[in-house]
């Protein structure tokens, strides 16, 4: 299996690619800068790897949540890589790749995971683990401001990840405090300092039994997910 991913949803660029088992990645954070660096990117992996785009099975794309241009930059990507080698693409959540992150570095079982929106609001998913060792979603992708959500919350011991649990800690500690009122299993949040981004080496590991399963599909099928609608979206200083 050959697969390589790529993300741009956030203010980091990254780029993994797997052939068979071997892995190798790169991770930059660089604001503005992803339309100039992630080809190169794509580029260096697979020279290293002694790689042709066309010997490759499949690509993988962060679908969003995430910065509106930084998703369409790395769908629109994806999308003309896989049309010039007429291979098959497949999106992830990059929440949930933050979530996989938790598991891969901090052996975590259950993880909330929040990108920092701007405009006072946070993309937000509770996720948790599968006999597979892979993240699966307990909760619907959303868009809001940390004192307006609701809804079921994770009991026990839960991984924080994110820009939005650096920006919006004390806010979203105190929405799983109300959702654990009267529980005798509380909640205990730990915040991961290393995992701010998604990263693409662990929408490799998401992709992978999709691959198995056929489920890649055609080029020009790839979707982005917003949560939010485009009309919210305003220029912001220094943002992607």
């Amino acid at each position: 299996m050959k697969l390589l991913a790529l993300d741009t949803s956030t203010e980091a660029c990254s780029v993994a690619l797997t052939v068979d088992g071997k892995i190798w990645t790169l991770d930059e954070v660089c604001p503005q800068q992803h339309s100039k660096r992630i080809l190169p990117m794509v580029q260096q992996l697979l020279s290293e790897a002694g790689l042709t785009l066309q010997q490759l099975d499949g690509l993988v794309f962060g679908k969003g949540p995430g910065s509106f241009t930084g998703v369409r930059i790395g769908v629109g990507v994806c999308q003309g890589l896989a049309f010039g080698a007429e291979i098959p693409v497949y999106g992830v959540s990059t929440l949930a790749a933050m979530a996989q992150a938790a598991y891969r570095l901090h052996q975590a079982h259950q993880v909330v995971a929040a990108i920092d929106a701007r405009m006072n609001e946070v993309y937000l998913a509770s996720f948790q683990l599968d006999e597979l060792g892979l993240m699966q979603a307990l909760s619907t992708e959303v868009a809001a401001k940390p004192s307006d959500l609701s809804g079921p919350v994770l009991k026990g011991h839960i991984c924080a990840v994110g820009t939005g649990w650096k920006t919006y800690a004390q806010q979203l500690e105190d929405w799983h405090k109300t959702g654990n009122s009267g529980s005798e299993d509380l909640a205990q949040v730990h915040h991961s300092p290393v995992i701010l981004y998604p990263s693409a080496q662990d929408m490799l590991s998401l992709a992978a039994t999709p691959f198995r399963q056929g489920q890649f599909i055609a080029a020009e099928l790839a979707e982005p997910t917003y949560v939010r609608d485009e009309v919210t979206w305003q220029k912001l200083p220094n943002r992607s």
